[in-house]
């Protein structure tokens, strides 16, 4: 049995990719955006608005409308109004949220292709889980090659996280897809619940199956495994905590001002 665990000093990775000050919008002041927050002051940025729902009339202030680019973390249903609200401003947009693509992603590329908005969209912005992504990819590419190992993947991630799988599961099942032609669609095999309560259903054999756990205050951890009758080789990123994915988000930022487009992690770390 063969573990790969991805670490980062996401300190020491910070000071060495500092930025100039810019003004930073957020949209969401939730746990998330308070990290953020601190973040982007530490790297000497100017938080110059704060949009949370009980003040969407700031989308129309001078403040907002001067930010360099807004991190947006907020649920799937708001994305994209809020998209549009600061695309109206001429603001640049970082975000996080997920369950948008499939109603407005034609929409959102259009108007970052076409009409010159920005938006720099991740499942997840750890500098980790960018680079556990390079190595999912290449691993897949190589077990292409040997169709006696199967592939299944397990996400672990906090109670209070009521979406399964995870986006960033999503993400790398894809890529998984992409790279190994057994396999062509992904499905939910098996979802262990908070209050401990498991329900189950059958992969076919064209699937990649995945695990989703909900437990205690996990910030994310994500294995893939490939199984075969002599041996068993998994890759593991396990988050410490939200930090590694606030960073993330300023590091986007900081990309976003200086670039324009439809931007992902890929264009921030082209591995």
């Amino acid at each position: 049995m063969y573990y790969f665990v991805m670490c980062l000093n996401y300190t020491t990775f910070a000071k060495h990719n500092q930025k100039k000050e810019m003004k930073i919008a957020l949209i969401g002041y939730g746990k998330m955006g308070k990290m953020i927050e601190e973040i982007a002051k530490s790297r000497g940025h100017e938080i110059v608005s704060v949009i949370d729902i009980d003040n969407q009339e700031d989308f129309e202030s001078e403040a907002f409308a001067s930010a360099d680019v807004a991190i947006e973390f907020t649920a799937p249903q708001a994305a994209y109004g809020n998209y549009l609200k600061a695309f109206a401003k001429g603001v640049k947009v970082v975000s996080g949220s997920t369950g948008w693509m499939k109603e407005h992603g034609d929409d959102v590329k259009r108007m970052c292709t076409e009409e010159g908005n920005t938006l720099f969209w991740a499942s997840n912005f750890s500098v980790g889980v960018a680079i556990f992504s390079a190595v999912n990819r290449y691993l897949a590419k190589i077990m292409n090659q040997f169709p006696q190992y199967d592939v299944k993947m397990e996400e672990v991630h906090h109670v209070h996280k009521l979406d399964h799988p995870s986006g960033t599961a999503i993400t790398l099942a894809e890529q998984i897809i992409e790279n190994i032609d057994r396999k062509n669609d992904w499905c939910v095999d098996k979802v262990v619940n908070p209050d401990g309560s498991v329900s189950c259903s059958s992969a076919a054999a064209n699937q990649l199956p995945i695990t989703s756990i909900r437990e205690g205050e996990v910030p994310g951890i994500h294995s893939i495994s490939y199984n075969s009758e002599e041996d068993l080789i998994t890759i593991t990123h396990d988050a410490h905590s939200r930090r590694g994915f606030a960073l993330g988000a300023v590091l986007a930022a900081e990309y976003s001002k200086e670039h324009q487009g439809l931007l992902t992690i890929s264009d921030m770390f082209p591995f």
